[in-house]
């Protein structure tokens, strides 16, 4: 299988199964909302964080395939995880997404199961639907008390 048909096999079944939708911890700690002006995309990110690790994270809103599918990538590869950890793959999953020239081989490896998304970089207007997801939660990290937006 190539992976254009990866990337696309992947955010179909994401997008029609979101996991950790609609869901929103009990003990939640932090909470972002996030909205994509361009296509209409909200997104709230909602965690439970106890000793500065994710223990619980859930997502709501309403998205295109590629936002949703983002959104459930991310909480799995979320729980268990230090806050830390969420922040640096946030950046890594920022700078791939918006970078042109990345090593691929290098970012691929570092991404592990979410380099999938990486796909999107063939649909440059969609970038900012893959990325919004991620840019909620990490407002939801720093517990930032604005919306966060795309534009």
């Amino acid at each position: 299988m190539d992976l254009r048909a990866l990337y696309e096999e992947v955010i179909l079944d994401h997008n029609r199964n979101p996991r950790n939708y609609p869901k929103r911890p009990e003990g939640t700690s932090h909470t972002a909302e996030g909205h994509n002006p361009l296509c209409g995309d909200h997104v709230s990110v909602h965690l439970r964080v106890e000793n500065g690790v994710i223990q619980d994270v859930g997502f709501e809103g309403e998205g295109c395939a590629i936002s949703t599918a983002s959104a459930s990538l991310m909480t799995e590869a979320l729980k268990g995880k230090p806050e830390a950890d969420a922040n640096t793959l946030f950046k890594r999953i920022h700078d791939a997404l918006m970078t042109d020239g990345v090593n691929s081989d290098q970012v691929t490896e570092s991404l592990g199961k979410l380099a999938v998304l990486l796909g999107v970089k063939q649909y440059p207007m969609r970038v900012k639907c893959a990325t919004l997801p991620w840019h909620t939660l990490h407002a939801a990290l720093k517990r930032a008390d604005e919306p966060v937006t795309t534009e």
